[in-house]
């Protein structure tokens, strides 16, 4: 069996968040595989824990696909303070000479694909494009991790989580995929009384606002944030698309500071969140210039969280825009507009000042990896937890299950990708939307 079938077979999707079928990101030629462990989302620890613990694992996996694609170089990425993990990859890199290990200055994003590509080989991905456009294929370390597992014919079950803020102890916890996050929130120590608080599932930069304490791990899950629902931050998290577009009217000067500190911008592509700003003030969508900029907005919210002084939401509206051109059919053309910035690298925004003007700096505190697998008494595995088709349900109510069994296949012909059994138990409940397990006997 090759490379590509052993990862479908596992279920491996992009575990940084994107979601994309591995199996399909991988059957491809390049020149770079490039490990993403920068993890630029200030709070999470997930990736550098991962790396410093299964440092074999992510070599192995980055060589399966250096032997897939036909890359002759691999490069690790990751913040140079990371020292256990530095550490760790040093060590098991030693005497290689196909795979280094770049290490980045802590700024945001650094974890960015597109800063990244750029940093390891020079070449910018353009608006519309993938990284394989310039010879590369980028993949997260737990991803890899995944992949080294699948060749030994371990599909994807768990999910590394990082659990922050309002908790009396902040941790980074492995979990069953279709955990409830108020499981891993109680290990935590979380609030008892859950109305004063509000979930970010993901980072606080781009991770979505929830309310629901009983939504699942996903093979995607990165981050569980707890906040009190009247810090700032939430605030500028929310939608509201008429007070939002009333202030840029009343308050945005155009100074353009949210352009100039735009890392995609400064890449080249163009993207002017200052120009979305005086679009929806005018309500003029010709105000937007070319719009092929807006596609290569990666909602990383510098020009919201940092950038602008006056508190306004520019990354808002470029998610406005964007969500409209693509209802309109509009789709972005292939193209590198400009030279990259000379002053680039005196635009990127240290992760600590970044901290600081979120007001998140009191939530900046290590959080450990905690030993064993914590698990719950019974699990609701989402069908889609990837880009594609939701997956298909191979299994009846009421069957027993054991853990790693396939639960869900791809659709006939469809983008997609396996689920599965990420608990032994019996399945109570089958619905459009997801599979629940319960464990036989509660929680062990």
């Amino acid at each position: 069996m090759d490379i590509v079938e052993k990862v479908r077979d596992a279920g491996i999707v992009g575990a940084g968040g994107a979601g994309f079928p591995t199996h399909v990101k991988i059957n491809c030629k390049a020149e770079y595989v490039i490990a993403n462990g920068a993890e630029c989302e200030p709070l999470l620890r997930v990736d550098q824990q991962v790396m410093a613990v299964y440092a074999q694992d992510l070599v192995d996996g980055m060589r399966a696909v250096m032997e897939q694609t036909g890359a002759q170089q691999g490069v690790i990425c990751l913040k140079s303070h990371y020292h256990e993990a530095v550490n760790a990859l040093s060590a098991v890199l030693r005497g290689d000479d196909k795979i280094s290990l770049h290490q980045m200055k802590s700024y945001y994003p650094a974890g960015d694909e597109q800063q990244m590509v750029y940093e390891v080989t020079g070449r910018v991905v353009p608006t519309g494009g993938l990284p394989l456009d310039v010879g590369t294929v980028v993949c997260n370390v737990s991803t890899l991790v995944n992949i080294a597992h699948a060749m030994y014919g371990e599909p994807v079950t768990d999910k590394f989580v990082t659990v922050g803020g309002e908790v009396e102890n902040p941790a980074t916890f492995c979990v069953p995929i279709g955990t409830p996050v108020s499981a891993i929130i109680a290990a935590a120590g979380g609030p008892a009384d859950k109305s004063e608080y509000i979930l970010i599932l993901g980072g606080p930069c781009m991770g979505a606002l929830s309310e629901d304490w009983e939504t699942p791990v996903t093979k995607t899950t990165g981050g569980v944030l707890v906040f009190k629902k009247d810090h700032p931050l939430i605030a500028k998290k929310g939608n509201n698309s008429k007070e939002d577009i009333k202030l840029a009217q009343a308050v945005c000067c155009q100074c353009s500071m949210c352009t100039q500190l735009c890392p995609r911008n400064a890449l080249g592509l163009r993207v002017e969140p200052h120009k979305a700003m005086r679009a929806a003030a005018n309500a003029q969508g010709s105000l937007l210039g070319d719009i092929n900029g807006v596609f290569s907005c990666c909602d990383c919210g510098i020009c919201t969280y940092f950038a602008c002084n006056f508190g306004l939401k520019p990354s808002k509206m470029m998610g406005m825009f964007k969500q409209s051109l693509g209802a309109a059919g509009v789709k972005p053309k292939k193209e590198v507009y400009g030279r990259v910035d000379p002053g680039l690298d005196l635009k990127k925004v240290p992760v600590s000042r970044m901290i600081s003007r979120m007001g998140v700096k009191q939530y900046d505190v290590p959080a450990p990896l905690a030993s064993g697998v914590t698990r719950a008494g019974s699990v609701k595995i989402p069908l889609k937890m990837h880009i594609g088709a939701p997956s298909v349900p191979v299994v009846g109510q009421g069957s027993a299950v054991s853990k790693g069994q396939l639960v869900a296949d791809i659709p006939e012909g469809a983008l997609g990708a396996k689920i599965h059994a990420s608990i032994s138990g019996t399945v109570t409940d089958i619905t459009d939307t997801y599979i629940e397990i319960r464990l036989n006997g509660g929680v062990r």
